[in-house]
């Protein structure tokens, strides 16, 4: 398999499709993302933010780290995806469909800010701060965290990390899947 994220991001999105039985329209009503980006993200002429991936993969129902995993060598080999300025994901564990979890390593840069679609129903964050602070948004407010705290939330809602400081943020991300998801 390729080692180029783009083609291997390209290649997962493709057998997502086939496996559904989906059209490029049909993914594009599901993932929010339009036909024309799917296909660009399909023959690898595009790089997909973490944000469009994101969307692509719960429109899927599938877990984010779908679309890395084929990278590594390894289960547990670290995959960076940094398609855009401002954050970075690093897959620390890939997902598990025996405990339905993946892990991811998010570095915010200073003063970025994501905002994050609502994932599935039953998807539930753990957010762990390893370095820095960071704010996190849910339920229309922002709350601030700084290292070595914690929160756990349901992420069907709208939700989002900034940084309002001038050094980098680091935090992992525990990401549980609902059962249905763990045949997968």
């Amino acid at each position: 398999m390729s080692n180029n994220i783009n083609t291997v991001i390209g290649q997962q999105l493709k057998k997502a499709r086939v496996v559904n039985g989906w059209s490029l329209d049909t993914s594009s009503k599901n993932t929010g993302v339009s036909k024309a980006m799917l296909g660009q993200i399909e023959r690898a002429e595009s790089s997909p933010t973490i944000a469009k991936l994101w969307a692509i993969a719960s429109g899927f129902n599938l877990p984010l780290s779908y679309f890395l995993v084929a990278i590594a060598d390894g289960n547990n080999a670290k995959i960076v995806l940094k398609t855009e300025q401002g954050i970075s994901a690093t897959t620390l564990f890939a997902f598990d469909s025996v405990t339905g979890m993946e892990v991811l390593s998010l570095t915010l840069m200073p003063l970025h800010q994501q905002m994050s679609l609502p994932h599935n129903d039953g998807v539930i964050e753990h957010i762990v701060v390893v370095e820095g602070e960071m704010e996190y948004f849910l339920k229309g407010q922002w709350h601030h965290l700084q290292r070595g705290e914690t929160v756990k939330f349901k992420a069907d809602k709208k939700h989002g990390y900034r940084n309002l400081n001038e050094q980098q943020a680091i935090f992992h991300n525990i990401i549980s899947y609902p059962s249905k998801n763990s045949n997968r």
